[in-house]
């Protein structure tokens, strides 16, 4: 039998050539046989854009439970910690969004600077992020709504179609389907029309915690920043007591936790073919809506911190409760009402 000549030297020089391949872009960002979409989004919906994105339930929530397990009155410099992390990674974004306007965000981004194989495992892995965060998400709005109507649903559906697989869930959620196929309709139905809901939703969660905030001033107490060890009590994980219960040891292991706060404003960056003026309001809206999104987990981990002690906080819903224990039921239930707010943004 007779081999052909094989030149493997050329075979796996042309297999490199094609995965670092790059994608060449225009400098005014556009590339011969792409599409044009519709530009749209200003500076103000690129902002909102990045903070509802962003500030989830979470805002809700990551405070109390990383001040009970981590870090205590000092789950502040958490937060502090957190967001230069994030800071860090969005001036990244910013000045890729501000070279390279096209949407993809770090898609294109890695295609135009890394190579294709690169932005091969980029893209994919941003398609399963988004696919399975608009599932979770739904997924919580869901259970939410459920549960403020006392479980009917769920209890309906576990009696009428059960699901006994251990990896599914116990019940069909057509609700959470219902979500998913409404918000996909309302995005096929145009940006502005989406962004102008986005919007709303943000702007209620903000009016939120700003109303959250406002109101702990007044039943704030500075004495839960500087407890003894001697008056926690026994039965407790309380550190050492005092603003930094855990140490600066605490106060990392919260910023971990804290960085997933942060987590969502590069979505942004998808919008280049979007907005206005992307290579200016990008890059502005990633940090303003980083500043934002601190000013909002700053405030509300300080009143929180300082309204109730650090120890005693519920890791569950730590401001619904807190809210209740000082006498505001009423800011409670704002609470419950903004979390719904936050979910309609992710």
């Amino acid at each position: 039998m007779v081999y052909p000549n094989v030149n493997l030297k050329k075979v796996f020089g042309n297999v490199s050539t094609v995965i670092a391949r790059k994608k060449t872009e225009d400098p005014d960002g556009t590339n011969e046989g792409g599409t044009q979409l519709a530009r749209v989004l200003g500076l103000g919906d690129l902002t909102l854009l990045g903070v509802g994105s962003t500030l989830g339930v979470g805002v809700y929530v990551l405070a109390g439970a990383v001040a009970k397990t981590d870090a205590g009155p000092a789950v502040i410099l958490s937060f502090l910690v957190a967001a230069i992390a994030s800071a860090l990674a969005g001036l990244c974004y910013a000045e890729f969004a501000a070279r390279v306007p096209k949407a993809g965000s770090a898609y294109v981004y890695s295609y135009v600077t890394v190579g294709e194989l690169a932005a091969f495992v980029i893209g994919w892995n941003l398609v399963l992020e988004y696919i399975i965060g608009t599932a979770s998400v739904a997924r919580a709005f869901s259970s939410y709504l459920d549960t403020m109507t006392g479980n009917v649903m769920a209890d309906t559906l576990k009696e009428i179609m059960p699901i006994r697989v251990s990896f599914l869930s116990s019940y069909p959620d057509f609700l959470s389907l219902g979500i998913v196929l409404v918000l996909t309709a309302l995005l096929a139905w145009g940006v502005r029309e989406s962004a102008l809901m986005n919007n709303i939703f943000t702007a209620f969660n903000l009016l939120t915690v700003i109303t959250v905030i406002i109101a702990g001033l007044f039943k704030v107490n500075a004495s839960n920043w500087s407890i003894p060890k001697s008056a926690i009590p026994k039965d407790v994980r309380g550190g050492e007591g005092g603003f930094l219960p855990f140490g600066i040891s605490g106060v990392m292991a919260g910023a971990a936790k804290c960085f997933f706060g942060f987590v969502g404003f590069d979505c942004v960056a998808t919008t280049g073919e979007e907005a206005k003026n992307p290579q200016r309001h990008i890059p502005l809206a990633i940090v303003v809506s980083l500043i934002i999104i601190f000013l909002a987990y700053f405030g509300i981990s300080t009143v929180l911190t300082m309204m109730w002690p650090y120890y005693d906080q519920d890791i569950h819903a730590p401001l619904v409760i807190t809210f209740k224990n000082v006498g505001m039921p009423t800011i409670s239930t704002i609470v419950s009402a903004g979390a719904i707010f936050a979910l309609c943004t992710r």
